[in-house]
């Protein structure tokens, strides 16, 4: 029986052809601070409190989980807060499913997504995936949106979906509520603001949130992989208007969150003051590397998120190699000139700018 050697050889669509999948570099290397995971253990305590309740609902893993998981879409409203009730909560298996659902129930074959770039990689990705066409906005030099240059080149575009990553990914840049609402203003589809660093922003930043009432196409995505630590369990959720909610029922699959990703989620949410109790650490090395990397004569840019993005960095791929054999795996983004880091522990911090300063400086 012969062998397929080629997708060639397969009848794939033709919108996929010569696509390349997501995937940052894995390496097996010390100090991983390539992909903006949070790099604190989940508390001991919390630990054996998440697996009390993944033991209990074990004892029903014979039958389906909730299809409409009831109680962890009323622990992330409490979470959340701003008047939110659980109807108007979705979730999925990492943001990026949510993401999906909402691609696949507004976007779709004949429709177009709009993002402004450079944003986060797998946005065109999923639009791809679902049949939709991406088209790509753009920033200011420093990566900041204007109101009103957002909601021109949204204008202009007419999308059916529009993403704004809030503080932005790769870049960290803020986004103020002036551009969402500006952006809400002229769209005539949806509008989606991925908050999925808003932890990690200054505690009075406003959330997009508060922007909700009255704005039953706008839809604003969180995740746990980042401040809750929770990125193996795959846990993203949603707010948005619950009518909003029902169109993303249409496209889930049954059954999507298992019962053990229900009962873990719902038990980190419970411990959700201990959990966070570490964003503060990363918000602290963040700026240290900030600090530190302006001294060495990068030029580090704002970040409201667990990462920096950093500029001047005159040959980008030798860098990142001297950091990988110093058993320091970062983030080459593709942007010229810049290389992306994580913030991770002190000692993870202090192991990366230790080999960057071994490395030179940049010029």
């Amino acid at each position: 029986m012969g062998r397929v050697t080629s997708l060639d050889e397969l009848p794939l669509r033709d919108d996929l052809r010569g696509s390349t999948p997501y995937g940052a570099p894995q390496a097996p290397l010390p100090i991983a601070l390539n992909v903006n995971e949070n790099t604190h253990p989940v508390p001991d305590d919390v630990a054996s409190d998440i697996l009390d309740d993944i033991a209990l609902a074990l004892r029903d893993v014979n039958r389906y989980p909730d299809r409409e998981f009831t109680p962890l879409r009323e622990a992330f409203a409490e979470y959340l807060g701003h008047g939110l009730s659980a109807d108007r909560i979705w979730a999925g298996n990492g943001s990026n499913e949510v993401l999906q659902h909402i691609m696949q129930a507004f976007a779709g074959p004949g429709r177009t997504v709009f993002g402004f770039s450079p944003t986060y990689s797998m946005y065109p990705l999923i639009a791809q995936g679902t049949g939709a066409r991406w088209l790509a906005g753009t920033r200011e030099p420093d990566y900041t949106l204007t109101a009103e240059d957002a909601a021109a080149q949204v204008a202009a575009a007419d999308p059916d979906v529009v993403i704004l990553c809030s503080p932005n990914n790769p870049t960290g840049t803020p986004l103020g509520l002036d551009v969402v609402e500006a952006v809400y203003e002229v769209a005539k589809g949806v509008v989606i603001v991925d908050e999925a660093y808003h932890e990690f922003a200054p505690h009075d930043a406003a959330s997009a949130l508060t922007l909700l009432d009255g704005r039953p196409r706008l839809a604003v995505s969180r995740t746990m992989s980042k401040a809750f630590a929770f990125a193996g369990a795959r846990v993203g959720y949603l707010a948005a208007d619950p009518v909003f909610i029902d169109a993303l029922r249409l496209v889930r699959l049954p059954y999507h969150l298992s019962a053990l990703t229900q009962a873990a989620a719902v038990a980190a949410l419970r411990n959700s003051a201990t959990m966070l109790h570490m964003v503060d650490e990363i918000v602290a090395q963040r700026d240290r590397i900030s600090a530190t990397l302006e001294a060495l004569g990068y030029d580090p840019h704002p970040s409201w998120s667990n990462f920096v993005l950093f500029g001047g960095v005159d040959d980008p791929k030798a860098v990142w190699r001297g950091l990988y054999d110093r058993g320091v795996l970062i983030r080459d983004v593709g942007i010229p000139g810049h290389l992306r880091v994580t913030a991770g522990t002190e000692a993870e911090t202090t192991a990366f700018l230790d080999a960057l300063a071994s490395i030179g400086s940049p010029s």
